[in-house]
């Protein structure tokens, strides 16, 4: 029993097998079809190979006639590789052997034309079809032979000649048949027409031709020249060729690199567009600045070449003195703690306002060794010391710079005022007060005076200094003034 069933499944599997494959011969299974139309289909029959490129993708499944008596080819194609077919795809049957095999030869297309139409319903419904324009079918090389023969020759002069009255009223559809029986007369055809439609332009470069030959004709030594160093050229880069292959190899880094570059430059030729319309409002003066700078130039000729000559007689004189230069360049070496030590100095001067303390400190000096009286302010032309002349913080009488407005009250031609640290000296030694107070402090003198009101003058400067936390140079120069260390 097991025998059995197993043979019997076999004999299933067998005819499941062969019906699919006479389906598929047939034309009635699945797959990709393309009802091809000829005008002559003679010698194909089912079975039969198709191809493109000479390699077989399908088998032709069926032949029928239209109803216009064009023959319709079942073209079933079984590598999908191949698939779909395009408007531009062609088919044609050619001869497979001497034996009058066919097989039919197809090129699919490409996907510049839209794809084939397909057929909804009737005969080959779900095909697509490929229009008796882009098919041809080839004349067999008997009938050619054939012609040789004088029965066949008369034959054929008896068609030629009922051939007029045959296809009087069908000339088109002749003519049609006649371009599709040779595929090279069709393209010769659209050759034609679009040079019968570029007619004018033909004539207009016919006519300028000669206008741009002329000159070549003229200069025909320097463009045969050309063509040799092209030749030359061609030959020296084929010796490069390794170098060339590397560099083109380098090209497409190279310009992933340089893309940021041309986006910053695009940037910059943007935002320089204002400028270079500013320069060309102002090309007419830099115009007429370029045009005075000639003789400007010619001018300056004869100073460069005076230049020269005074360069060249100096040039002993420049070499003499690279020992002076050395020495100079020893001192400034030997100098350079002492100038980073005044650097030093001077910047904290210049940034505590020691400077302005120091000036300070001269202009009261000045002001305490002159005074003024009744007639304004003097310079003493010699020393006169007395009690009126020391330093004093509470008013000292007989002392006053208040003055009643006379100049010849007795005791008033010297003071001192205790606020403003300012002394005055009477301008006759002979008044009996001036006396009186000159004779009552012998010991006093004039150095005595001045250091008093310097070091008051110092005092605030120090003070005001540590108040604004000055540096310690400035408490070292005052202190070496007035004879402080600090």
């Amino acid at each position: 029993m097991k025998r059995v069933a197993a043979a019997g499944a076999i004999v299933i599997v067998v005819a499941v097998i062969a019906v699919v494959a006479v389906t598929t011969v047939g034309g009635g299974g699945g797959g990709y079809r393309v009802e091809a139309l000829f005008d002559n289909a003679g010698f194909a029959v089912p079975g039969e190979q198709v191809r493109i490129a000479g390699a077989p993708v399908g088998t032709i499944s069926a032949l029928s006639v239209t109803k216009q008596t064009l023959a319709a080819v079942t073209l079933s194609i079984s590598n999908r590789d191949f698939v779909p077919f395009y408007a531009n795809a062609t088919c044609t049957i050619r001869p497979q052997s001497l034996i009058a095999e066919r097989y039919v030869n197809c090129s699919p297309g490409n996907s510049s034309a839209r794809k084939l139409h397909r057929i909804t319903s009737g005969y080959g419904a779900g095909a697509y079809l490929l229009p008796v324009t882009q098919t041809s079918s080839p004349i067999d090389p008997d009938i050619v032979e054939n012609v040789s023969q004088e029965s066949v020759r008369e034959s054929l002069s008896v068609i030629l000649d009922e051939l007029g009255t045959g296809l009087a009223a069908r000339g088109s559809d002749l003519n049609q048949v006649i371009l599709r029986a040779d595929p090279g007369l069709a393209q010769t055809e659209r050759v034609f027409n679009v040079l019968a439609s570029q007619n004018k332009v033909l004539a207009k470069l016919a006519t300028d031709s000669d206008t741009v030959l002329a000159p070549l004709a003229k200069t025909r030594s320097s463009l045969a020249d050309f063509i040799v160093q092209a030749n030359r050229t061609a030959t020296a880069s084929a010796a490069e060729s390794t170098q060339l292959a590397q560099s083109i190899r380098l090209l497409p880094s190279f310009l992933k690199q340089l893309k940021p570059l041309m986006a910053d430059l695009g940037q910059l030729a943007d935002q320089g567009t204002p400028v270079v319309k500013d320069a060309g409002s102002s090309a007419a003066s830099l115009d007429a600045e370029f045009k005075t700078l000639v003789p400007f130039a010619g001018r300056a000729r004869t100073a460069i070449t005076d230049l020269g000559n005074a360069a060249q007689q100096s040039e002993s004189s420049l070499v003499d003195s690279q020992g002076l230069a050395a020495q100079l360049q020893s001192v400034g070496s030997r100098a350079e703690p002492s100038s980073e030590a005044l650097q030093k100095l001077l910047t904290s001067l210049n940034s505590t306002g020691g400077i302005e303390q120091l000036m300070s400190l001269l202009f009261y000096g000045t002001g305490a060794t002159n005074g003024y009286n009744a007639d304004g302010h003097y310079v003493r032309v010699a020393p006169v010391v007395g009690s009126c002349t020391a330093y004093a913080r509470t008013p000292v009488a007989g002392c006053s710079a208040n003055f009643s407005g006379t100049s010849t009250s007795s005791g008033s031609s010297a003071s001192v005022d205790s606020g403003s640290n300012s002394h005055s000296s009477s301008r006759s030694s002979s008044r009996s007060s001036s006396s009186s107070r000159s004779s009552s402090a012998p010991g006093e003198s004039l150095s005595q005076v001045s250091q008093a009101i310097v070091k008051k003058a110092v005092n605030d400067a120090v003070r005001k200094s540590s108040k604004h936390n000055q540096s310690s140079s400035l408490r070292q120069l005052l202190g070496y003034l007035t004879g402080k260390k600090s």
